[in-house]
């Protein structure tokens, strides 16, 4: 990647303006930044929390986006979410400002540190560098983090340090992590999704496949050999890589595995050696999957395996992947960012594993194209429950060209309902949960407002 451009504005000292500064992974941008010496400014749609702490440091930030805002900036690094038609990057053109991509700003910025740690992969992304997060802060390497959740040790999403590691998620929608700069690059797995973006799956493995193969001779791709997509992505690369997984082969291998309940454990296996027991404090295979990651990463930059163990037994959860908000009826109340099927089905499995009577699922599709490409699949995982609601489809950025919605999924799926409106399900669950169920908010969206309303019913 030439990062030559960008460099070059960086260094020559003009103001840099942030669209969208409040965003998970621009706002610890705007801090490095300024720790760097630059002169940044900002804006966003919303105040707020993070907007106040980024004020409180000296960054000016603009609540509400206007083409003044960029007057006299020298360059602008703009979030995803501001299209070509956001009135900034309109002003930014028409004055000549040139404008960067986030995601090139966080490439740029990772070669200044020793280890790059990039987490990509359908599902799992947050967990692990959740997980990441824990290991590094236990081994006192104070890191820079980047997250797309909220991590109560963190108390956000993000953390400026002083170390010598950055890590981050990195997700491969639009390509966006092809312009990083990992030492130490991350797969999880590889699935069908994103086809509003990608043309099918082998695009997908194409792309995974160009993201490992910007790190350097020197650095390590860490990979889920258990994944057949994942390892066929990989396989043309003719490199040497550092496998993680349940079955034989792995260098960082689970064995011994305990995954159900509500701690499951496994003894770790490093290069055919013992190497540690490690044990956790969330439900589901899945959930040990993403340690073994975490492991191999640890591993990779030099992190004992004692420190491994502590920051792992001290990982509760982030918020939004199986994250308890109360109880209703003596029912309790779960939430989940799960909106691919075979993150419902981890899910569901991780319920299931914890042995309650009945499981009421509330789930929300993400995106029209999303619910159309896979709409067998998620009837398949949908029909598990006991009793299945379905909200609205959030369409995020799209429009429904297709055609599809809540309704005609649920005439798919045996019992299930499509409600209108939040309140509507709400009032349904609450009249049917009962001690002994477990209530499961799912989805991407906004979907976590029905388990927050069940669980204040409950109070």
């Amino acid at each position: 990647m030439d990062f030559s451009e960008f460099e070059g504005h960086l260094k020559s000292g003009a103001r840099c303006h942030l669209v969208g500064i409040g965003g998970v992974s621009m706002s610890p941008l705007a801090e490095i930044l300024l720790g760097m010496g630059v002169s940044v400014t900002g804006s966003d749609v919303n105040d707020g929390p993070i907007i106040r702490k980024l004020r409180s440091i000296g960054i000016d930030v603009a609540i509400g986006h206007c083409a003044e805002n960029v007057s006299g900036a020298g360059y602008i690094i703009r979030t995803a979410a501001a299209r070509e038609d956001n009135v900034e990057i309109l002003s930014a053109r028409e004055r000549g400002i040139p404008v960067f991509e986030r995601a090139l700003a966080w490439g740029y910025i990772m070669r200044r540190y020793k280890h790059a740690i990039c987490i990509a992969g359908a599902h799992g992304k947050t967990t692990t560098t959740s997980m990441i997060t824990h290991i590094l802060l236990a081994a006192q390497r104070d890191p820079t983090i980047m997250i797309g959740g909220n991590l109560p040790i963190l108390g956000s999403g993000y953390r400026v340090g002083n170390g010598d590691v950055i890590a981050l998620e990195s997700c491969e929608y639009y390509n966006s992590y092809h312009f990083f700069s990992p030492t130490v690059a991350i797969i999880l797995n590889v699935d069908a999704d994103h086809l509003d973006f990608f043309r099918d799956i082998d695009a997908l493995k194409d792309s995974f496949q160009k993201f490992a193969s910007l790190v350097p001779e020197d650095g390590h791709i860490i990979c889920n050999c258990d994944d057949e997509n994942t390892m066929e992505s990989l396989s043309p690369l003719g490199r040497a890589l550092f496998t993680f997984g349940l079955g034989d082969g792995a260098r960082v291998r689970g064995v011994n595995v305990c995954g159900g309940g509500r701690k499951p454990s496994m003894d770790v296996l490093f290069d055919g050696k013992p190497f540690c027991k490690i044990g956790l404090q969330i439900p589901g295979v899945h959930n040990l999957m993403n340690a073994l990651a975490a492991v191999a990463s640890a591993i990779a930059v030099g992190i004992p395996s004692e420190a491994i163990v502590e920051g792992l037994d001290n990982y509760l959860g982030v918020g939004r992947r199986f994250e308890f908000k109360g109880s209703i009826n003596g029912a309790d109340v779960y939430d989940d960012y799960a909106h691919h099927p075979s993150e419902l089905r981890a899910t569901l499995d991780a319920a299931s594993s914890l042995e309650y009577k009945r499981t009421i699922l509330v789930f929300q599709p993400h995106t029209y194209s999303r619910t159309s490409a896979l709409f067998d699949d998620f009837v398949t995982e949908l029909s598990r429950p006991d009793f299945t609601f379905l909200a609205q489809i959030y369409a995020a950025r799209e429009n429904n060209d297709i055609g599809i919605t809540s309704d005609v999924l649920a005439a798919s799926i045996p019992g299930a309902r499509s409600c209108a409106t939040f309140s509507e399900i709400a009032e349904e669950i609450a009249a049917i949960a009962q001690k002994g169920d477990i209530v499961l908010t799912a989805g991407a969206g906004d979907i976590y407002l029905v388990g927050e309303d069940l669980a204040a019913r409950g109070k």
